[in-house]
């Protein structure tokens, strides 16, 4: 599904949640985390495509995790 059509359905089940989506170049680690300022909750997903296999986090989303500035979830398949 495309990111607009996900963000519809969530809106959709849940309407009292505030949902912002925003597109922003850069390394994907470093807006996240820059981005979580202010926010409550961060919330990343984790393919498992990472250099080193076997991790349980990608490098993304362990650098989130490590550094935001609010709680993140990270969402697995």
């Amino acid at each position: 599904k495309r990111v607009d059509a996900i963000v519809d359905e969530v809106r959709s089940a849940h309407p009292s949640v505030l949902i912002q989506s925003t597109v922003i170049e850069g390394q994907p680690a470093r807006v996240l985390v820059k981005e979580s300022q202010g926010a409550e909750l961060l919330v990343v997903g984790c393919r498992g495509h990472g250099e080193i296999p076997g991790m349980l986090l990608g490098s993304v989303s362990l650098h989130c995790v490590t550094s935001a500035h609010c709680a993140v979830v990270v969402l697995r398949d």
